[in-house]
C-alpha cells in the first residue's frame, strides 16, 4: 500500500501565510509521504529477502517513525488551517473537557501558545486520552519522540523554523497570533466529537 501526498492547495492565500512559505511547507509534507512509501517498501523487500535481522533493516525501521510522524502531523496541520474566516465563537469555548482541564478557552489557548513560543523546534499538539477523556497542550520536540502513548492529537502547530521563518523571520509569537487567524475550527471540533 502506497499513500498519496494530500492536496492542501486550497491554503494559498491564506492570510498571514505567503504563499511560498506554504509551497514550500507543502513540498516538505511531499517528501515525508515519499519517504514513507519508500521505506514501506524498502523494509519489505528485506523481509521478504529475509533480511530482517540486518544492521541496515533496524535503522530504516528506526527511522519510519520520522518520516510516518512527519507525513501525519502535517496532514493534521494544514487540515486545521483555513484561509476562510471561521467563526471566533467556538464551540470549543463552551467545551467542558476544555474547560475542566483549563478552566477556561482562553486559559487554553494561552498555555497552548507558551508552549508553542518555547526555544527549540517542533510540534505543539492538544492530546486526547481516549481513556478518560483528559486533554494535554503537548511539547513535542522531534515527530518520533515525546508522543503521548494512546492519545490523540486534536489541535496541531508546527514551530519548526520551516513552518515561519520565510514569513516572520524568528519571531515566533506573530506567527502563532497568525496561526490562531487561519484556524479552520470547524475541523478541530469535529476531531472532538470523536471523543
Amino acid at each position: 500500500m502506497t499513500y498519496a501526498p494530500k492536496n492542501f492547495q486550497n491554503l494559498l492565500g491564506t492570510p498571514g501565510f505567503s504563499d511560498t512559505l506554504l509551497t514550500t511547507h507543502f513540498g516538505l509534507y511531499e517528501g515525508y509521504v515519499k519517504n514513507t512509501n519508500t521505506l514501506l517498501e524498502t523494509l519489505e523487500k528485506y523481509r521478504q529477502e529475509g533480511k530482517s535481522a540486518t544492521p541496515e533493516y533496524a535503522e530504516l525501521k528506526r527511522r519510519f517513525g520520522w518520516e510516518w510522524n512527519g507525513m501525519r502531523l502535517h496532514e493534521y496541520y494544514f487540515e486545521n488551517l483555513s484561509k476562510e474566516k471561521q467563526n471566533k465563537n467556538s464551540a470549543l469555548k463552551t467545551n467542558e473537557r476544555l474547560t475542566k482541564t483549563f478552566g477556561n478557552f482562553d486559559n487554553w489557548m494561552k498555555d497552548f501558545k507558551a508552549s508553542g513560543v518555547m526555544r527549540g523546534i517542533g510540534w505543539v499538539i492538544l492530546y486526547c486520552d481516549p481513556h478518560d477523556k483528559k486533554l494535554f497542550n503537548t511539547w513535542v520536540n522531534e515527530h518520533d519522540i515525546g508522543h503521548l502513548a494512546g492519545c490523540t492529537p486534536l489541535f496541531v502547530m508546527d514551530v519548526f523554523e520551516h513552518a515561519y521563518i520565510t514569513d516572520y523571520s524568528t519571531k515566533r509569537a506573530e506567527y502563532i497570533d497568525a496561526f490562531f487567524e487561519a484556524i479552520n475550527w470547524t475541523e478541530v471540533e469535529k476531531r472532538f466529537r470523536r471523543f
